[in-house]
C-alpha cells in the first residue's frame, strides 16, 4: 500500500510543476517575442513483482507483471513558433519573421541571444550613437562587433531592411542607401535546448549546438527583419487555460489516490487476530 502513497505523491508533484509552467505562461502572455513553454513528464521505473516464467503446469506465461512507480517532469520545453507581429510605429522596433535570433553582448561580455527587438539609440564610449537593447547591452552585427552610427548621421532618419542592413537616405533621391553595417542574425539547430536567461535572453549550450550566422550560411532560410514592429508573445490564453484546468484535475485525482491508500491502510491497522 505504501507503493501507492509515493506513486500519488510523485504525480501531484509533477503537476504542481505543471501548474508552475502554466502560471508563467499566462504571466509573461504580453511579454515582447515570450516563447510558450511547456512541461514533460516520464514515467519512473517499474518495480517487477512477478517475471516471465512457467506456470505449475510447464506452461509458459506470455507476460509477467510490473507495477510503475509514479511520474517526474523530464523536461520543460519552449516552442518557438512565430508570435504575432504587432505595429508600434517605432524605428528602433524590430521583429524578426522566421527562426532567426539577435546577438547582444550582456555586461560580464558574454553573448546572448534574443527575438525582442525593442531596441533603442544610445551614445556610445567610442562616439557616435549605438544600438543596445533595453538593458543597455549592445546589438552585435554580422562579424560580432557593435554597431556604432557616426556622430554626422541623424539617427531619427536611420532605417533597416528586411536584410537587416542600416540605411540612411541619399541626399538627392532620398532613397534609402546601405551604410555597411548588418545586423547580425543567427539560427540554432536545436533552439529548444537554449539555455533561457532573464529578459527573453538565451544562451548557447551543447544541446543547441553553435550559432550559424544567416549572412554568411548560404543554405539557409533567412528571417526577414521588419521595422517598426515587435513579435508578441506566442501564448495561447485559451489553451493556456484548458491546460491549467487538466493540470488541476490531474492533481486531485492524485491526492485522491492518497486518501484512498491511507483510508486502506486504516482499515488494515483496525483488523483484529
Amino acid at each position: 500500500m505504501m507503493r501507492a502513497l509515493w506513486t500519488a505523491a510523485s504525480g501531484m508533484t509533477s503537476q504542481q510543476t505543471n501548474v508552475d509552467v502554466i502560471a508563467n505562461n499566462l504571466a509573461n502572455v504580453n511579454t515582447t517575442a515570450y516563447k510558450t513553454e511547456t512541461a514533460q513528464f516520464k514515467s519512473l521505473l517499474y518495480q517487477t513483482i512477478q517475471s516471465k516464467t512457467t506456470s505449475a503446469n510447464g506452461e509458459t506465461k506470455p507476460v509477467g507483471a510490473q507495477v510503475g512507480l509514479g511520474v517526474r517532469n523530464s523536461a520543460i520545453t519552449s516552442i518557438f513558433r512565430q508570435g504575432t507581429l504587432t505595429q508600434t510605429d517605432k524605428t528602433t522596433d524590430f521583429a524578426i519573421s522566421g527562426e532567426g535570433f539577435f546577438t547582444v553582448k550582456d555586461s560580464n561580455g558574454e553573448l546572448r541571444y534574443t527575438r525582442d527587438g525593442s531596441f533603442n539609440w544610445a551614445l556610445s564610449p567610442y562616439g557616435g550613437v549605438m544600438l543596445c537593447t533595453q538593458q543597455g547591452y549592445p546589438v552585435l552585427d554580422i562579424d560580432g562587433n557593435e554597431i556604432v552610427i557616426p556622430e554626422e548621421y541623424t539617427v531619427s532618419k536611420l532605417s533597416i531592411d528586411g536584410a537587416g542592413n542600416i540605411c540612411y537616405p541619399d541626399e538627392e533621391t532620398g532613397n534609402p542607401v546601405p551604410l555597411g553595417m548588418t545586423v547580425g542574425v543567427v539560427q540554432f539547430q536545436n533552439a529548444a535546448g537554449l539555455s533561457k536567461e532573464s529578459g527573453t535572453m538565451y544562451a548557447e549550450t551543447d544541446a543547441s549546438g553553435m550559432p550559424v550566422s544567416e549572412y554568411y550560411t548560404e543554405d539557409i532560410k533567412r528571417s526577414t527583419l521588419v521595422q517598426g514592429y515587435l513579435e508578441a508573445s506566442n501564448v495561447n490564453v485559451a489553451d493556456e487555460m484548458v491546460n491549467l484546468i487538466v493540470a488541476q484535475r490531474a492533481y486531485e485525482m492524485n491526492s485522491k489516490a492518497i486518501q484512498t491508500a491511507d483510508t486502506m491502510l486504516g482499515q488494515a491497522n483496525q483488523l483484529k487476530s
